[in-house]
Formats: structure tokens, sequence, C-alpha cells
């Protein structure tokens, strides 16, 4: 779905424990580069081929992991292997070991096959694709994460940060947050950011009052019960 000029998401469904599950990984494109955040659980390649076949004019060119849990890293080796182009992986330094297959996943002590990361990108650091992106180092929900801000349409890629539920921003699931003071912490970096809209890989869009929310919570004022 588009949200904006040269930025959406695709929807990907996934039953885990006899539950049904919609991921939202964020598609940015534009007449150079299409570049897909994040790639569901194992088995999802031909939903993500064919939604981003509706979505975008171009063919996928580049990956931006944001970290290293099975429902963001799962199908990865499969898009890669599935399409017959190069396609550009990138990722934080510490999220590259459990893409190339030298760790197994803190969350399921499994290991992925392996994907060779093409270029590693760091805190701070403004990629120079599609009016830039930049890359904001979030830790707390695991380690390694890293959230992104698309700048030509003021929009907030959150990763794992934050959840939405109903239009409205969230804290990350506390279940499966490592560190949720740290990932509160991490909030707070995007205070820094003139964001008019987020999107949360579990819960899709926000576009309401989204800087006063983001205060809200990086403050510890929002009451969750996740």
């Amino acid at each position: 779905m588009k949200i904006d000029e040269g930025i959406g998401y695709i929807e990907l469904h996934s039953v885990v424990n006899e539950i049904p599950l919609v991921f939202r990984p964020t598609v940015i494109w534009d007449d150079k580069d299409v570049i897909l955040i994040d790639t569901g659980y194992p088995g999802q390649f031909e939903a993500i081929r064919d939604q981003l076949a509706k979505l975008t004019p171009g063919r996928l060119t580049k990956i931006i992991i944001t970290h290293h849990d099975y429902d963001h890293i799962g199908s990865l080796y499969e898009v890669i292997s599935g399409f017959n182009h190069k396609i550009e992986v990138f990722a934080n330094e510490l999220t590259k070991p459990y893409i190339q297959g030298e760790k197994k996943l803190m969350k399921t002590g499994v290991t992925v096959p392996v994907i060779q990361v093409d270029t590693t990108i760091t805190d701070g650091q403004v990629l120079p694709f599609c009016g830039g992106i930049s890359v904001i180092f979030t830790p707390g929900h695991t380690p390694d994460h890293l959230s992104l801000y698309h700048h030509a349409a003021k929009t907030l890629i959150s990763g794992d940060a934050l959840t939405a539920d109903q239009g409205q921003l969230q804290y990350p699931t506390k279940k499966f947050t490592l560190d949720m003071d740290q990932a509160i912490q991490s909030i707070t970096r995007f205070l820094d950011y003139e964001i008019d809209k987020a999107i949360c890989f579990h819960g899709g869009v926000c576009k309401n009052q989204v800087m006063e929310r983001l205060a809200a919570l990086a403050a510890g004022k929002v009451t969750s019960d996740q």
C-alpha cells in the first residue's frame, strides 16, 4: 500500500502457534532503486515478489535489515535467491553475523541460511538513496536494533522499536523485548527528527499527532498492557 510519494508497505501473513500474524515491511522507491526493509518469516518470497510488482515501477535493488529477529530476516535468503539479479543487503555490524550464519538468533536459537551482507550501516549515517534515509541506532528490543527515517516523506520506519494499535503508536511488545528500559530510552532518538508518520512492522501506519505521541512514549507517560 502506498502512503506517500515513493514509500509504502506490503503485508505478509503468517500463522505461528495457530495465531494469525500480519507483518508490514516498508518499501521505498524512486526511478533508480526499490528498497525493501525486512523480509518476514521464511516462505514469504512469492508474496514479497508479487506485492512489490504491484506497488513499485522498478525491480528490487536493496534490502535493509533492522535487526536479526526471525520474522525480519527469515525470508532474506529466499528473496536474494529468488530474483535473477543482484540485490544489495545492508545491515548493522551487530546484525551481520546473524545474517551470515555465524551466530544463532538470540530468541530462537536457530541459524538462518547464509547470506553475505554487502554494506554495514551505522548510527547517524544518511544513505544516499530515494531522497535520503537516516540510520538511527535504537537498541533495546534487541541489542542490534536500528530504525530508519525517510527524509523525503518525513516518515519513520520503526522496525520493532515501536508497535502500533489502531493507528496509535505503542511501546515495543514487552515479552519480546530484551531490555525494555533501553528500548524506551531509544525512543528519545526519534525526537530529533521531523516525523509526520510512522510505519511499524507490527501494527502498520500511524499519522495522528506522531511527534506528540513519541514525546509521551519517550517520557514513559504511556500505559502499556503488552
